[in-house]
């Protein structure tokens, strides 16, 4: 932090439920360093036990969403006695669970992509639940250019988009614009920049409306199913149906469907 003041995550929470995670470091591309990850982690893991959070928002601050890893942390660390593998393992396995905490995060996360997310950046948008691209955005994933194959965003760039254009990024390293990243199924949605915080804010409302307790019962389960052969996601999504029947929302939302009035959600 050049002031020694700047804190490289901001968080605002609002009454709808709503809370936002700001990267903060715009003159270092919101790159993951080591601290970026460390201060993302701690974020989520006192979301996850916050009920008045229904929805997260992951923005970035500048033009850049997120530049991937800290390259200049990186190459610092090759000084050290072990040529730097003790802090690219340590590295790794922090972004590792930083991907994984968002994927188990009880409420669902949706990226707001306004510039570049390149690398593990674009790793970051792929892991969210869903993703509102500005139309000046762009993806790539060029470690290929530098000698380092993004190997760890073909995780999750793998699971959120088909096979061959998931390589095609990897393979070339090309940057691919906002509508093409929509097309591949990278991001849900693509509105002008002017528009890029009101659409990420609507679509979080709508979904910040449902019963909190149906959602995370549901984002849950969508991720262990998709692990699963399919007779076994069938048994493991039938379930979790049966569990969420017996809830007093499902209950409720169904009443009122059938009486044809408004929810009252009880979040339980």
């Amino acid at each position: 932090m050049p002031d020694g003041t700047t804190p490289p995550l901001l968080r605002q929470d609002s009454a709808a439920g709503i809370t936002r995670l700001t990267l903060n470091k715009p003159e270092s591309r919101n790159s993951l360093s080591f601290a970026m990850m460390g201060a993302v982690l701690d974020a989520l893991r006192a979301i996850a036990e916050d009920a008045s959070v229904r929805v997260v928002v992951l923005a970035a601050a500048g033009p850049v969403f997120c530049a991937g890893h800290d390259l200049r942390e990186i190459t610092a660390h090759r000084a050290d006695p072990d040529g730097g593998r003790g802090f690219f393992d340590t590295a790794m396995t922090r972004c590792a669970t930083l991907m994984q905490a968002i994927v188990a995060l009880p409420q669902p996360v949706i990226a707001e992509v306004q510039g570049v997310a390149t690398a593990a950046g674009c790793q970051l948008v792929a892991t969210c639940d869903l993703a509102v691209a500005s139309d000046a955005a762009r993806f790539c994933t060029p470690g290929v250019d530098i000698g380092l194959f993004c190997s760890t965003p073909a995780v999750a760039l793998s699971r959120a988009v088909a096979v061959k254009p998931a390589m095609e990024m990897l393979l070339t390293g090309e940057m691919i614009g906002a509508e093409e990243a929509r097309r591949i199924g990278l991001v849900n949605r693509v509105v002008p920049t002017t528009d890029l915080t009101a659409a990420t804010e609507a679509l979080a409302a709508r979904i910040a409306s449902r019963s909190a307790h149906t959602v995370r019962i549901g984002k849950a389960a969508f991720h262990h199913q998709r692990g699963l052969p399919l007779e076994d996601a069938y048994a493991h999504a039938a379930a979790v149906m049966t569990e969420n029947l017996m809830a007093e929302d499902a209950a409720e939302g169904i009443g009122a469907f059938l009486s044809k009035r408004q929810p009252v959600w009880r979040d339980r």
